[in-house]
């Protein structure tokens, strides 16, 4: 899977180690986090997980080194999929990265079986409720409910 970047192939794969820490600054970057969940605990959880991952698309840096353009956070229950965690750096918007994260977290689902994907936008976002309504996603006719188990 593959889009085209400016200067050179945009691959998408699983996160490597050594971008962690550039995963949850991008997530700190594009507002994803929040106060009572750990980004850092939340990656870690979902790369040693055995039914989750953490996706990423990547370039090669004028170095050589790999560039971190974009996240997706995949995992299921055996039935349902979940996405979190999807990101895309300022500087690499409006070249089609996060449709075709959403892609390679919808197929890594489908290679694991799994018939159903859900994710969770917040009320107010109305700017992601229309990305996620533009890729063929609908609100369901359900109530989230949550507790905190710490």
């Amino acid at each position: 899977m593959s889009v085209p970047a400016a200067a050179s192939p945009v691959r998408i794969e699983e996160l490597p180690p050594a971008l962690f820490g550039s995963a949850v600054a991008l997530w700190h970057e594009t507002g994803l986090t929040r106060s009572w969940n750990d980004p850092d605990d939340d990656l870690r959880r979902a790369i040693d997980g055995p039914s989750s991952t953490v996706l990423a698309a990547l370039d090669a840096a004028d170095d050589g080194a790999d560039r971190l353009l974009g996240t997706v956070m995949v995992g299921h229950d055996g039935h349902r999929g979940w996405v979190y965690y999807l990101a895309v750096a300022p500087d690499a918007r409006r070249r089609g990265l996060g449709p075709e994260l959403m892609r390679a977290g919808e197929d890594w689902l489908r290679a694991h079986d799994i018939p159903k994907v859900q994710l969770m936008v917040r009320r107010q976002n109305a700017a992601v409720s229309a990305f996620y309504e533009a890729l063929g996603y609908a609100y369901s006719d359900v109530v989230v409910m949550g507790r905190r188990l710490d």
